[in-house]
Parts: structure tokens; C-alpha cells; sequence
């Protein structure tokens, strides 16, 4: 189990470690919890998992930054999460596993079994980050107390990241997958300024975390060229994702750049927040983490299955080409550009609409609401924006996309409806409980109407 395109080494950066030493901190003087054998063990915090998502996110950026455009960051997310989360509901027995039906011991330490799972999957993916997360392990474990806990905790924690590891061996990562439609209208081609290749194709053939095959929920075929919707999905964009002359409003172009950068970066942040404010504790937050990344591991998956089969061309080539699409109510504009530079793969079905859409769903699915009460933050504005409700964050990814001119609406619909059945799965086949307690009823997906 490797990264594709594994970059340099890396360094532990100042945000991860001052959450280290706040870990640190916090797990000095453990608070004392009887275990279900009678023996005393240290409080389970679950800052841990937060610190190692904030050092996976880092990792996976400084080892990806080339392929950012390609929703690649997202898997190596899926896949630390799940075994931070078998290592931790292993020992807890809160949850069952994801694909594993082992018990950890009663006495160890579910928090350095989370950071030994974390480290592992990741030492094993980017192995150029060696050194500095091999630094980030022993600060972190430097706040257990010496003693059995802490010794069976790390083991089997390695024990779950070794599992992980073996059940995504052959699963497709970096398989040579051509992209072989011919250019015709329509179709897909390489893209200014860059006309980079499609990058990634692998992701479409992915196997997935959950789902039981990359089409699984592959949405039907996007409106045909000659179709009214077609024509009112490209005059939209040619009006609203216009680079210049656009009558976008200052806060609809500040919506399309607040959610034009990296989006597990964005999703990874607010998961961390809400888990800190509500408190959750830490079966609850490696639940959260695992369940809400296989639901986008596999919405990318799905995302790239109908980017490959489909093979929708993006807007600027609509646009530009408007006068092959046989369509009378299109025009075409040579020089159009939109607002933001189009990523290198094919329009339908959006990959960050269908991310959202999984992510919101889970975590409703999660809750029993669709009051989330989620922080997002963007690294492309500098500004953050409180979500209350899914509806409303579904609703603003797919107009920013639009808005920046980079997808057609027809394709943010579909690719949040394919995510929103993408989380109703998961949780209906996975992270259930194992104690009997009612489970909420899952809401009913919020993505915008048509």
C-alpha cells in the first residue's frame, strides 16, 4: 500500500505541533476509568484523533501537492480514519468494526491505539514522511503513562492499521486506466491554460470502502446537447462563472472562491471543530471521522466512475464550442474564461458536490438531523462560514461551482444526490452500534432541487 506520486520529506508544521504539545498536556495526568474486566486504565480523550487527522491532512498535502485537482487527498483520509476507528471500537466495543471482527485487549489504551493506527497507515502510504511523523509518534506517545495500557494500546493499534493495510492491497491504486473517447462535441478534452491530461483515472475504478462497486450509484446520463436543460446549464454558467462581465453579486464570487480550494483540507477541519465543541467522546469521534471519509472516499470514487463513462466536456470547451453543439440556444464565445482555472478531468459528475453530499448525509445520518452546526473554513478567502443546516452547505457548493464557472448545475445536482445515497448506505451497512440503542432515523437527503 503506497501513495501515488509520493513527494519530498516533510516536516511536522507549527499547527501540528502545537497540537501535539497540547496533547501532550491534556494526557499528562490521565484521569482514572475502570474498564469492562475491572481493571483501571487511563481517560480515553479523543484529542489524539483530532492531532493525527491534523498531521494526516499535512502529510497528505505535502506528499500530493501536484495532484490536488484530482480529490485523491480524500481517500488517504478514508483510510487512516478507518483503522484509527477499528483500533479505538476495538477495545471499546461501542461500534462494530469496519471489516475486522477482532477485540482488542479491555485494558488498553484506546488513545495510543488511534495514534499507533494513524502512524502506521501513514508511514506505510508516504513513506517520505518517515522522519517527521516518526518524530510526531513519540511526542505523542510521550504523553501516555508507561504501563500495560499504553504497550497493548500500541499494538493493537498496529494490529488495526495492518489489517486496513491488507484489505486495500490490489485495490486498484495507480492502475494504468486509459481515457480513450475520441474529441467530438460534447466529449471531454484537455483544458486551458495548463491542457493537462485526465488526471487520476484510477479513482474510477477504485474498489470502494463501502459501496460494492465504483458504479454502484453512477447516476444517469447527463442532458443531451440538444436538450432545454442543456442550453440553460451552459447559458447559466457562460453568464454567472465568467471570469469578467459576470453579474455575480460580491458574495456569490466570494462563495465560489471560499469553496475553490481544497476541500478535504475544509471537511477535515469542521470534523475536528465539531467533535472538540460538542465533546464528543472517542468512539464517537473515530465513528465520526471514519464514517464521514468512507462516505467521501467513496463519493470521489463514484465522482471519477462517471467522469470516465460519461466523459462530459467541461464548460470552457462548451462554451468556446458552442457552435458544434447543434444546439440553437447556445452561441459560442471563443475567448470565454471562467473565474476559476478549470480542474484537469471531465464535468459530470461533480466531485465536490458529491463529496459534500456524502459528507452531509452521514453526518445527518449520524446526528438524526440535518442541523449540523458545522465551521467551514477556507484557505483560498481566509474567511469562515457557520453552517447550520445541510440543505443550506449543499446549496452553496453547488452554485459556487457554477458560479465559478467550472461545472454545469446539471452536474453538482447529480453529483450531490449520488453522495447523499452514498452516506445513507454507509451508516444502513456500517459503523452500527453494537450495544441496543435506538439508532436516529436517517433524514431525507438535502440537496437542492432542480
Amino acid at each position: 500500500m503506497r501513495a501515488s506520486r509520493p513527494g519530498g520529506p516533510a516536516v511536522v508544521t507549527t499547527t501540528a505541533l502545537s497540537l501535539l504539545l497540547l496533547l501532550v498536556t491534556a494526557l499528562a495526568v490521565p484521569a482514572a476509568t475502570a474498564t469492562a474486566d475491572g481493571h483501571t486504565g487511563p481517560a480515553a480523550d479523543p484529542a489524539a484523533i483530532r492531532v493525527w487527522n491534523a498531521l494526516t491532512t499535512e502529510t497528505v498535502n505535502d506528499n500530493l501537492t501536484a495532484t490536488r485537482p484530482s480529490g485523491q487527498a480524500v481517500i488517504w483520509q478514508g483510510f487512516v480514519s478507518a483503522a484509527v476507528y477499528n483500533a479505538v471500537v476495538g477495545i471499546q466495543g461501542t461500534y462494530a468494526p469496519y471489516q475486522w471482527q477482532v477485540r482488542g485487549p479491555a485494558g488498553a489504551s484506546p488513545e495510543a491505539a488511534a495514534v499507533a493506527a494513524a502512524h502506521r497507515v501513514l508511514v506505510t502510504c508516504f513513506p517520505a514522511s518517515r522522519t517527521p511523523l516518526d518524530a510526531a509518534f513519540t511526542t505523542s506517545l510521550a504523553g501516555f503513562p508507561e504501563g500495560r495500557a499504553k504497550t497493548e494500546g500500541v499494538a493493537f493499534g498496529e494490529r488495526a492499521a495492518r489489517h486496513l493495510i491488507a484489505l486495500r492491497e490490489g485495490d486498484g491504486r495507480d492502475a494504468p486506466v486509459p481515457f480513450t473517447r475520441a474529441p467530438a462535441p460534447g466529449v471531454w478534452r484537455p483544458t486551458p491554460p495548463g491542457f493537462l491530461p485526465f488526471i487520476d483515472t484510477w479513482l474510477g475504478t477504485l474498489r470502494p470502502m463501502l459501496l460494492t462497486s465504483p458504479a454502484q450509484f453512477r447516476p444517469g446520463e447527463p442532458p443531451a446537447l440538444a436538450s432545454a436543460r442543456y442550453a440553460r446549464d451552459l447559458n447559466e454558467v457562460k453568464t454567472m462563472g465568467a471570469r469578467t462581465g459576470s453579474p455575480r453579486t460580491p458574495r456569490q464570487t466570494e462563495t465560489a472562491l471560499f469553496f475553490g480550494g481544497n476541500l478535504a483540507v475544509q471537511v477535515q477541519g469542521a470534523l475536528r471543530d465539531y467533535t472538540a465543541r460538542h465533546r464528543l467522546d472517542i468512539a464517537d469521534t473515530a465513528r465520526m471521522f471514519a464514517a464521514v471519509n468512507a462516505s467521501a472516499t467513496d463519493a470521489v470514487i463514484t465522482a471519477w466512475d462517471a467522469k470516465l463513462h460519461y466523459g462530459r466536456w467541461r464548460p470552457i470547451t462548451a462554451v468556446r464550442l458552442a457552435d458544434t453543439d447543434g444546439n440553437p440556444a447556445t452561441s459560442a464565445d471563443p475567448q470565454w474564461e471562467p473565474l476559476l482555472v478549470t480542474p484537469p478531468h471531465p464535468d459530470y459528475i461533480s466531485g465536490h458536490a458529491a463529496v459534500t453530499g456524502a459528507v452531509t448525509q452521514t453526518l445527518s445520518g449520524i446526528l438524526g438531523t440535518t442541523r449540523l452546526d458545522l465551521n467551514f473554513s477556507s484557505e483560498a478567502t481566509g474567511t469562515t462560514r457557520h453552517y447550520d443546516d445541510a440543505a443550506r452547505l449543499n446549496e452553496d457548493m453547488v452554485d459556487a461551482r457554477v458560479w465559478a464557472g467550472i461545472h454545469f448545475r446539471s452536474a453538482d445536482l447529480a453529483g450531490c444526490r449520488a453522495g447523499s445515497r452514498i452516506g445513507v448506505w454507509a451508516l444502513a451497512h456500517s459503523f452500527r452500534p453494537l450495544r441496543s440503542r435506538p439508532e436516529p432515523a436517517a433524514p431525507r437527503p438535502a440537496c437542492p432541487a432542480d
